[in-house]
């Protein structure tokens, strides 16, 4: 017979507070879902909606400034994070050449912006100077490199065994070669977790938006669903579907996505979340 296991007190602890905490995050995820569904106007706790309907989502999707706006979003979201992963990838990638000319000089060029930014107001003199405001390339080309995570990717690309760039090198692939058929197939991990960051981060832009685009037909759904929340832009309910409901509504469609594709990206965003903890 095995040998019985024994749970340690600490065990048990550690479980309830686990426990607790799903609990804090699941319940007003709960009520908000419910009251999305529940076409009667009625404030408080409920388990279950009393009337249950999908006019809440039917109005923001039939709606064309708000239905508009989920375009943005995608569109700037999408596109946003393939420019990012690009820029983040290509750039550790140079960083690891050890022997190209100025690489120290980039790197230590590239950190400096982690410390000191140029501030507010002239960053905002610059792009307007460069006719990116009120403009949709101002949101998807401005948040597209962070230093932070192609230091990730370079720490990433670093780990992978130096034998396999001697190897590609003698085999006769040339450094973009390498790249493409070594390094990224084997940088899954990392691409997934900072691509869902870069993606998180495109999709719940807000503070680009209201600094640099004045024009409100470029609005993503989170600039929308700010002015429901506020009460100054939300639309005209029909269907039965009541205010509280539609704004419910709006904010499951702004969680919904990545509630979805986080469980398939799980098993590289585990192994991502540690690039460059472990040198061999």
């Amino acid at each position: 017979m095995g040998k019985k296991k024994n749970i340690s007190a600490f065990s048990i602890i550690n479980g309830l507070i686990f426990i607790l905490i799903c609990f804090i995050i699941l319940v007003p995820l709960w009520k908000v879902l419910v009251d999305s569904l529940d076409l009667k106007t009625a404030y408080g706790m409920k388990f279950w909606p009393e009337k249950f309907g999908l006019d809440g989502y039917k109005l923001i999707f039939m709606n064309p400034t708000l239905f508009k706006a989920i375009k943005v979003s995608l569109i700037t979201t999408i596109s946003g994070t393939l420019l990012a992963l690009t820029l983040s990838t290509l750039g550790a990638y140079v960083l690891i050449q050890w022997e190209m000319p100025g690489r120290t000089l980039f790197a230590n060029m590239l950190l400096f912006t982690m410390i000191f930014s140029g501030g507010m107001i002239p960053t905002y003199l610059v792009l307007r100077s460069l006719h990116l405001t009120n403009t949709l390339w101002v949101v998807i080309l401005f948040p597209a490199l962070n230093v932070y995570n192609l230091v990730l990717m370079r720490n990433f690309f670093e780990g992978i065994p130096a034998s396999l760039y001697e190897a590609a090198t003698l085999d006769g692939c040339t450094p973009m070669q390498t790249f493409i058929r070594i390094v990224l197939p084997m940088s899954k991990p990392a691409l997934a977790s900072i691509g869902l960051m870069y993606a998180v981060s495109y999709w719940n832009d807000y503070t680009h938006y209201k600094l640099y685009i004045l024009d409100s037909n470029l609005y993503n759904f989170q600039m929308k669903l700010r002015g429901m929340v506020m009460g100054s832009e939300l639309p005209t309910t029909s269907g039965g579907a009541s205010e509280n409901t539609v704004k419910n509504a709006a904010i499951i469609i702004v969680i919904i996505p990545f509630m979805i594709l986080y469980p398939f990206l799980q098993k590289y965003f585990v192994k991502g979340v540690n690039i460059g903890a472990v040198k061999e």
